[in-house]
């Protein structure tokens, strides 16, 4: 039988579970509900057919109904490379198997290239949602270079029955200019055919690593990111879970306020995610963390990562090597266990 949430949190579950929000109120966001794209979306100058597909991935899988997302990702074939990404788990070499891992696993939509989706398209996308990642940071080339290029087209994603498209933009990076310039493009031709726009929205500078802290999980930071990625039109925005703050003041740049840190944030992990919350348009555009990398403690760290988005005001969980470098099996069973946290209406907003 598998362990229920408090069970999985440990002694966390306390603290995480019985928090109450002191800073920015939930009566202020826009929070996830059955008729979220009737309340918030269809208020946007977004088309009847992007309206119509983010209903498809909202009325899909075992969160249908419930205005939260859950998605399988699988891009990191390129970035990460496949042998490393796959080895642990080879059937995932195997497209056909990332999208039956999503299918089993009961998710609202799944996330990939646009090579993996386009090889399997006329098979599955009439079966769950396709998400056409448009951009990659290609590690292959020697010496590395950390930027995300352009591997597919919008037409592409429109032409394999893609619900929405999705890229990447590495905020604070020397070639951060042109990826917003190449994205808002993509997300405004996306948005004319009738798909949605989800963003990864990452940080990467050498400069946010200051005397031995990384502050590329900051949520001054991170927050400032979604707030740049609601602005170019993201329906959607994926962001790591925050993990510590004062970004902007320790490393001494850019633009920000007293009150961030006095009044608009603690140091509790709902309260610093809800600041990314916030930057999001107060909920507007939803708020999907991602799972993270595969560990030993993955399903604990999961459900976790599902409790403080949810009661933040997030939008749902965007998690792939946690479920696909195992047994199909296990996979399923993780992702199913984050999908219990958004399903159970006991677990509610701080």
């Amino acid at each position: 039988m598998m362990p229920t949430t408090e069970e999985l949190l440990g002694n966390e579950a306390e603290d995480l579970l019985n928090h109450e929000c002191s800073t920015i109120s939930k009566e202020q966001l826009y929070v996830p509900s059955p008729d979220f794209v009737d309340k918030v979306y269809k208020s946007t100058d977004r088309s009847p057919v992007v309206l119509r597909n983010l209903q498809s991935m909202f009325d899909h899988g075992r969160l249908s109904g419930t205005g939260y997302l859950s998605i399988l990702p699988v891009d990191q074939g390129i970035e990460h490379s496949a042998g490393a990404s796959f080895a642990p788990n080879p059937i995932y070499f195997d497209p056909e198997n990332i999208i039956q891992l999503a299918i089993e696993s009961d998710c609202n939509a799944v996330a990939s290239t646009v090579g993996v989706l386009g090889s399997v398209a006329r098979d599955y996308a009439h079966k769950i949602p396709f998400i056409a990642k448009l951009n990659h940071n290609e590690l292959l080339t020697y010496p590395n270079t950390h930027d995300q290029i352009m591997f597919g087209s919008v037409e592409q994603a429109y032409n394999m029955g893609a619900a929405a498209v999705g890229a990447t933009i590495y905020f604070g990076s020397e070639e951060s200019d042109r990826q917003i310039q190449e994205v808002a493009q993509a997300f405004q031709y996306a948005h004319e055919l009738g798909m949605a726009t989800i963003l990864w929205a990452y940080l990467r500078n050498p400069a946010f690593k200051t005397d031995g802290d990384d502050y590329h999980l900051a949520s001054d930071l991170t927050g400032q990111a979604i707030h740049l990625s609601a602005s170019l039109q993201a329906d959607i925005v994926k962001q790591k879970l925050p993990k510590t703050n004062g970004g902007y003041t320790a490393v001494n740049f850019g633009k920000t306020h007293d009150k961030v840190y006095s009044e608009l944030t603690t140091d509790h992990p709902i309260d610093l995610t809800r600041y990314q919350v916030v930057n999001s348009y107060m909920g507007r555009a939803g708020l999907i963390n991602s799972g993270g990398g595969s560990a030993e403690r993955d399903l604990n760290e999961a459900v976790k990562t599902a409790v403080i988005n949810k009661r933040a005001g997030g939008m749902g969980l965007i998690m792939g090597r946690k479920a696909f470098q195992r047994p199909m099996k296990e996979g399923v069973e993780i992702i199913q266990a984050v999908q219990e946290v958004y399903a159970d209406e006991s677990i509610t907003l701080a």
